[in-house]
């Protein structure tokens, strides 16, 4: 298992976390050569050979840590994003790279299926949760005003698109939350919300018959992914095949949403998704105030319906916010860390932020040894090595420490920073890590996980 040392790092302990009150040279020094490691062409892939494309939230998140060192090279991972953007205003989740040897994976989306497709650029066809207002602001913060503004001005219109977007497409009865129609949307592909709808609702007969039949097994070994990371961390192949078939329905539609939306019975407004478009929505207003730039009426009065919509999914019983069916509004009340994203939203009473921060040190819940698991300890679901069904995430983390400063957490917040920054320090740069004994799981040299241990190191 690759490690890095802790050579010239202070720790000690406070409570049940091992806290760095200095971040270690070798973990600075480590990051940044993963991000570096992994640079391609105008952009950074999230980790060599198993995701070699380019990223929505990925890049968004490898941008906020290059900035520290590289701001020319941050913008470019931003711009390098854009140049996938629908004409629609669509960003896709994924911008496929050029090299012929991934001719497969282009041609499982077809993205020019669809009229709003860009030219000359592979994409999908879905896109993922929405941090680019957060990426450009966190990139803005480190240049003078006379280079933030050409920067913001570079950016506004695509990112105003987007919203706009987001809210056209996504929003169909104008209720103030956005639907998503995938897993891969969401970033959290197997979370058990998500995966309990899709196995009560949603698998096709011949994927019954799979799974009836154990082919599954079979068909494990033909899986890019479990090629070079054990199974048991990644998601059951009954539930990518889950995944593939939607894809591929979505395609059968040309991705459009009406179309979509005519037949299908899986569409979740998710809340992950909706806490991380409020906070920004907020992060676009923002720029268009300091731009002087006026933020038409329909979107202004779209986004202050999201705040107001994001209320009905609090759950009082349990005091947790939970996704829902878009058909039904029937909350999904099926346990998982998005629950704890609404701090990130900025939009929750206090009250409602206190008891979700009870459940961050609630040892049965969220209060693991090496926080935040992706689901609770004492869930059905939970799995200390399987994916978005147990591990912790960086990024999840990065999100929620945001969200904990802005209400004025600031204890938890610096306990939460210091255990992810310990974490990435004793085992490397992994995509994810058991939140029990803090082991690095996944893909190694995982490029967010980089740039967000630079961001907590170097922005405390």
């Amino acid at each position: 298992m690759h490690k890095t040392c802790q050579r010239g790092s202070l720790v000690r302990t406070l409570g049940k976390y091992k806290v760095i009150m200095q971040p270690p040279t070798d973990l600075l020094s480590e990051a940044f050569s993963v991000l570096d490691t992994n640079a391609r062409w105008g952009y950074t892939q999230p980790a060599p050979d198993l995701y070699p494309h380019q990223w929505l939230w990925d890049s968004c998140f490898i941008a906020i840590g290059l900035r520290h060192r590289d701001v020319f090279k941050a913008k470019q991972e931003i711009l390098s994003l854009l140049r996938g953007q629908w004409h629609n205003g669509m960003l896709p989740n994924i911008i496929f790279s050029d090299d012929t040897k991934y001719n497969t994976d282009r041609d499982l989306w077809r993205s020019w299926v669809s009229p709003y497709a860009p030219d000359n650029v592979a994409t999908t066809g879905i896109t993922q949760p929405p941090v680019l207002a957060e990426a450009i602001t966190r990139v803005g913060e480190k240049m003078t005003w006379s280079d933030r503004r050409p920067w913001f001005e570079l950016v506004y219109p695509s990112l105003l698109k987007y919203h706009q977007w987001l809210y056209h497409d996504r929003d169909p009865h104008d209720e103030g939350l956005v639907l998503q129609i995938h897993p891969w949307e969401i970033g959290m592909d197997n979370t058990p919300p998500w995966m309990s709808e899709l196995n009560e609702h949603q698998l096709s007969w011949w994927i019954r018959l799979v799974k009836e039949t154990r082919a599954d097994n079979l068909i494990n070994l033909f899986r890019r992914d479990t090629r070079t990371i054990p199974s048991k961390e990644r998601f059951a192949t009954i539930e990518a095949l889950a995944m593939f078939d939607i894809q591929r329905r979505l395609r059968r539609k040309a991705y459009d949403i009406d179309r979509i939306l005519d037949h299908s019975m899986f569409a979740i407004e998710d809340v992950a998704f909706n806490a991380i478009l409020i906070r920004n929505n907020e992060l676009l207003l923002e720029i268009a105030k300091s731009l002087k730039e006026d933020v038409p009426n329909d979107l202004l009065e779209s986004m202050a319906k999201t705040k107001q919509s994001f209320t009905q999914l609090w759950d009082p019983l349990s005091n947790q916010f939970y996704s829902r069916d878009f058909i039904t509004h029937k909350l999904l009340k099926t346990e998982s860390v998005s629950t704890l994203l609404a701090l990130y939203a900025g939009c929750i009473s206090k009250d409602q932020a206190s008891q979700l921060v009870h459940l961050i040190n609630d040892q049965h819940a969220y209060g693991s040894n090496y926080p935040l698991p992706s689901v609770p300890l004492n869930s059905y679901w939970y799995k200390p090595t399987n994916y978005w069904q147990g591990p912790a995430w960086v990024n999840i983390n990065w999100l929620i420490i945001d969200g904990l400063k802005r209400y004025g957490f600031n204890e938890e917040a610096d306990k939460l920073r210091s255990s992810t920054l310990t974490m990435v320090s004793s085992y490397g740069c992994f995509e994810y890590f058991n939140p029990e004994t803090g082991e690095g799981l996944g893909a190694p040299y995982f490029s967010w996980t980089a740039a967000l241990a630079i961001d907590l190191a170097l922005n405390a």
